[in-house]
């Protein structure tokens, strides 16, 4: 009887056998073209519009294929914690980046029709529109009925892409994909605070929401090698469907299907133009670390 414990593990070897011989066949052919490299978006840093396009300038000069608007975060402040002082027993050890404090505003101190005309004029980029639920780790203040107008507005723009969370009520969703239809591509998308399930489950959330957008994209919380190896033999399984995904974690080993997405065949990876030790913590990559490790890889020239 096999030992499902270390099933993961033998397909993570057997994934790093093909990428051994990847990396070995581009650098005999002297490129990686063949390899098809998958969008790559930034999601914007930032609480405020004046942010967020500076943070967008930064991502067309980076060579980003998109964007992503978090419109949700435009209802928070953020409030950073005071610097602790060294002492004899911190001094040398490398400081532990505190994450700041999300202060809530009231709906009113968003003037949307003003935000979105802002970022349609000012960002070169496509653009994903995201306003996240509090349940999905987002900081929307409003109902759900308030925050459904938001994404319908949004979609009024005229952006490239929206993000409709998995959740939302089958009746709502229809209204906002028609409203989405012929102009905007739609991603459904599900983020989870708790740890990934075994692989077959997520494989198996991934085709039933593949009817409900042009790409599906999960994230979970890793917390270490067991969840992080659960995405990542997800994303291998699913490399040669016809259902374009993008996995993902938050937290440690979070970022492993980003660093290796052309090898699983993913349609779409998550980045930041943010900087620091402590993004490999937290599951994310800097763009341009992205970049640099397809070509360390062997994925890209």
């Amino acid at each position: 009887m096999k030992n499902r414990y270390f099933q993961p593990f033998s397909v993570y070897r057997m994934i790093i056998v093909e990428l051994r011989h990847t990396t070995r066949l581009n650098r005999i052919l002297g490129s990686s073209g063949w390899m098809e490299l998958p969008l790559v978006c930034v999601v914007l840093s930032g609480c405020t519009v004046d942010e967020m396009l500076k943070d967008a300038a930064l991502a067309t000069a980076s060579g980003a294929d998109l964007v992503e608007v978090r419109l949700d975060r435009l209802w928070v402040r953020e409030v950073f914690p005071e610097p602790e002082e060294s002492s004899e027993e911190t001094r040398g050890r490398r400081n532990v980046r505190k994450e700041p404090d999300y202060v809530p505003q009231t709906l009113d101190s968003v003037d949307l029709n003003s935000v979105l005309d802002s970022f349609k004029q000012g960002v070169e980029l496509p653009v994903i529109l995201t306003c996240r639920p509090k349940s999905q780790g987002g900081h929307f203040p409003g109902t759900e009925e308030e925050r459904l107008n938001v994404l319908s507005e949004g979609i009024k723009s005229g952006p490239s892409w929206v993000d409709l969370e998995a959740d939302i009520a089958e009746k709502s969703r229809k209204k906002l994909m028609k409203l989405a239809s012929g102009n905007t591509k739609v991603i459904c998308s599900l983020h989870s605070s708790e740890k990934p399930p075994p692989a077959g489950e997520i494989i198996g959330d991934v085709e039933e929401m593949s009817a409900m957008g042009d790409v599906v994209k999960i994230c979970y919380s890793t917390g270490g090698t067991e969840g992080s190896l659960r995405l990542f033999e997800a994303a291998w399984e699913l490399k040669n469907s016809e259902v374009r995904n993008s996995i993902m974690g938050l937290g440690s080993g979070g970022d492993w299907t980003r660093i290796h997405a052309p090898l699983l065949g993913q349609h779409m990876v998550y980045s930041t133009m943010e900087v620091g030790w402590h993004l490999a913590y937290k599951g994310k990559i800097n763009r341009s670390d992205l970049s640099t490790a397809w070509e360390l890889l062997g994925y890209s020239n």
